[in-house]
């Protein structure tokens, strides 16, 4: 690429690796390594010297000279009993965990980002406040090596407590794109992944010891079966706007995409105010390049177009999961799914003679839909029968008497509007609340999208029916820090309860990994961006929590031989 700097709103500069020169081959292999999560220690973040200057998102050259990125392992964090779904006098009663029925993990929001597209929104980081990192964060250079570390550690897990299944909850893909897809379901699959796109870049010449180089990724064991969500960023433009016929051509051009205002112009996927830049991935350091106000940039020279980077529709997006080499072929998204307006929703049951179902909900915004407050789809759905669809699935696994596990990209009851990442309707999201609480085998409700830890208690509205009541459960992003996924234990305890048991778990990354410098520039993001580490949601950042549930007779009666006795 032909360079060209451009500086409006102070966000822009230039992006440096933290470990040049190093050599990063163990990304490809890495060595099978203890399985620690957050409970046995946690990532603790080093301050920022107070001597240090306040630096930019894009200063990340400077990072580590004024000790932005660091941090140091900590303890770990303990498992927290929650009763808030159980009667008052069930406070005292004692119960232990007997046997497990079901292991899973949860991971989401990987983003994965073709950094060299020239369809993003670079240019509105510095507009978009606390949300900037969606537009633009120094990691963008390494989000393939986070999701492989991730691989890694799931199986690492996997060696010492085997995983009944997987579930990748939505924004697998940052920007509707073929490769970016294609890089999530490779990696999944453990085949070579080459992230670059457009021209042959080598910022470094040689193999393994660049973000650009090719490598071989882990591959997820191929005895874990892996079932997927889509989410707003999977068929949306930034998960944000839907992919019109002039977002189309720019995503497979020359051009680095111009547009409106965003915040403010509901035409502005229309219009050529701003371009929005793109990294220059010849360079070491990823230099943000070509972006500014159209009118005030003399010329804004061609980039190398790519025809892999062509945005799917849903459609095509599902049906993309077919290729694959793990299990199960389609990952959830069959083809007589698919073909029907209900393609991304599902249901399975994870374990032959086990009564638990999962089902698994599209609960994104529809592209028909008129856009909500902030002039963006990504708020919460279930608009065009997928609501109807879902109360069937609940009927049928309550009169079948199965325990019921919902898991959906956008989590339900947490935060309202004008809160941008709410429901697209208050009322329809109240009612469908009540609605789930009627199903008192209704577990358990898993998602991502908001970027959180949170766990939270949905009770009954009858405190003399207390198993009316669910269990939901948000798990971070491999986006920003920390950058963990899930592990949930279902197990039968000695009362007839049931308890569910998740715990964070962090990357497990060796100092020289891409994956290393990827955390590094989470946490230095965090610091810039002006990001709390600890927002206000009790547990948003780690948080482990073992939570009771109550169960009918029925479902008492039918577990009460089932599972593997805990500790055999």
């Amino acid at each position: 690429m032909k360079k060209k700097w451009f500086y409006p709103l102070g966000i822009l500069g230039f992006v440096v690796f933290l470990n040049t020169g190093c050599d990063n081959k163990g990304d490809s292999n890495p060595a099978v390594t203890k399985a620690y999560t957050t409970l046995d220690r946690t990532i603790v973040i080093n301050d920022v010297p107070s001597s240090s200057p306040k630096l930019k998102p894009s200063d990340v050259s400077k990072f580590s000279q004024y000790g932005y990125g660091k941090w140091h392992f900590g303890p770990g964090l303990p498992c927290q009993r929650r009763l808030d779904l159980m009667p008052q006098t069930y406070a005292d009663v004692t119960s232990t965990n007997k046997a497990k029925l079901l292991r899973f993990f949860t991971i989401t929001d990987i983003h994965i980002t073709d950094k060299e597209s020239p369809a993003q929104a670079i240019f509105f980081a510095p507009l978009a406040g606390m949300n900037g990192l969606s537009c633009y964060a120094p990691l963008m250079l390494y989000t393939t090596h986070s999701l492989n570390a991730a691989v890694h550690t799931i199986n690492d897990l996997n060696r010492d407590d085997p995983f009944d299944l997987g579930l990748a909850l939505g924004d697998m893909a940052n920007c509707t794109q073929y490769n970016e897809l294609r890089w999530f379901i490779d990696i999944m699959d453990g085949r070579m992944i080459n992230p670059d796109s457009g021209g042959d870049d080598d910022p470094i010449q040689g193999p393994g010891n660049d973000y650009q180089d090719e490598y071989q990724a882990v591959g997820l064991d191929k005895s874990i079966p892996w079932y997927a969500a889509i989410g707003n960023h999977d068929h949306f433009f930034m998960g944000s706007k839907v992919v019109n016929d002039r977002l189309r051509g720019f995503f497979t051009g020359n051009k680095v995409l111009t547009l409106g205002n965003i915040f403010t112009d509901a035409n502005s996927t229309n219009e050529s105010t701003f371009s929005q830049g793109v990294l220059d991935g010849s360079t070491l350091y990823g230099s943000i390049i070509d972006t500014g106000v159209v009118a005030e940039i003399p010329t804004v020279p061609n980039i190398v177009a790519d025809a892999d980077r062509r945005s799917l529709t849903p459609a095509e997006f599902m049906d993309e999961f077919s290729n694959t080499t793990t299990l199960p072929t389609g990952h959830g998204f069959v083809q007589s799914n698919v073909l029907n307006k209900f393609g991304a929703c599902y249901s399975f049951e994870p374990k032959l003679g086990l009564p638990i179902k999962i089902i698994v909900l599209d609960d994104t915004e529809d592209e028909t839909d008129v856009p909500g407050q902030s002039l963006i789809y990504g708020y919460g759905s279930l608009a065009n029968g997928r609501f109807e669809w879902l109360i069937d699935q609940l009927k049928d696994g309550q009169a079948n008497d199965k325990l019921m596990i919902i898991a959906a990209h956008i989590p339900i009851g947490v935060t309202t509007l004008p809160d941008p990442v709410a429901w697209y309707n208050a009322s329809d999201e109240a009612a469908i609340i009540d609605t789930l609480k009627s199903y008192p085998n209704l577990i358990l409700w898993v998602s991502g999208h908001r970027h959180l830890n949170t766990v939270t208690a949905m009770p009954s509205n009858n405190p003399d029916h207390p198993e009316n009541g669910f269990w939901e459960v948000e798990t971070k992003s491999l986006r920003e820090f920390p950058q963990e996924f899930r592990t949930f234990d279902i197990v039968r305890n000695s009362d007839n309860t049931i308890s569910i048991i998740t715990t964070d778990v962090d990357e497990d990354v060796s100092e020289g990994m891409f994956a290393d410098s990827s955390r590094a520039y989470a946490i230095a993001s965090n610091q810039t961006y002006g990001l709390p580490f600890r927002p206000l949601e009790t547990g948003s950042e780690s948080y482990n929590a073992e939570l009771v549930k109550q169960l009918t007779t029925t479902m008492q009666n039918k577990i009460q031989d089932i599972g593997k006795p805990i500790g055999k």
